[in-house]
């Protein structure tokens, strides 16, 4: 529902900026990039397309301010993840925390950024960062782990980094587009996974496809 104008008066610019960032997110996944003009998002916000742009001067810049939004999320989990003594508690609090607590409609923001990535030079570059920082601060935690010997000592930081991003993607796709989605069974199986892969019973070397007769 549109914020009434006056509910800025009180604001500051940062808040103001989280503002329209939150109507931003709304239309996007209501009508998606294309579709969602910048009046749009001014009237989502409750304020005059003029006052916006003094905010955000095109698309491409709200995009931008929502992935350095979550970038910052991101480094505060990955913050926590790190410093946490049981990697894989932490991880479980994560994967609820995005995929039960967090709504539906940012899973459906995250796919629809995807999309655009496959068409669109900027869009790739927001995902690609985005994806590359989070690969990159899960392997320094795997590596941390590893040293401290919290996990099978013979792994390699940065394939399980990978693996572990990528079914995290799967899931983000599952909460998107599969209705019958059931996040307390499929992240706890993912999580199953991954446990298994960090305490040694199962290697990465060794999943490999059975031959085909």
């Amino acid at each position: 529902m549109p914020i009434p104008p006056a509910a800025f008066d009180a604001d500051g610019p940062v808040n103001r900026a989280d503002r329209i960032l939150d109507a931003a997110e709304r239309c996007f996944v209501r009508e998606g990039f294309h579709r969602t003009t910048m009046q749009d998002v001014a009237a989502e916000a409750g304020m005059s397309a003029g006052n916006l742009y003094r905010y955000f001067p095109s698309k491409d810049a709200l995009v931008a301010g929502l992935a350095e939004r979550d970038r910052a999320a991101m480094a505060q989990d990955f913050d926590v993840l790190a410093s946490a003594d049981d990697v894989m508690a932490a991880l479980r609090a994560l994967g609820h925390k995005h995929f039960r607590e967090e709504p539906r409609e940012k899973a459906v923001l995250v796919l629809q950024i995807w999309a655009e990535a496959t068409r669109d030079a900027d869009f790739a570059d927001v995902a690609g960062t985005f994806e590359r920082e989070a690969v990159g601060r899960m392997t320094q935690v795997f590596a941390q782990a590893r040293a401290a010997g919290r996990i099978d000592p013979s792994l390699d930081p940065h394939d399980v980094a990978v693996l572990v991003s990528t079914l995290a993607n799967g899931l983000f796709v599952r909460r998107a587009i599969v209705s019958d989605f059931d996040a307390s069974r499929e992240v706890d199986n993912v999580l199953a996974v991954i446990g298994a892969l960090l305490s040694g019973r199962c290697a990465l070397k060794d999943c490999t496809p059975e031959p085909v007769p």
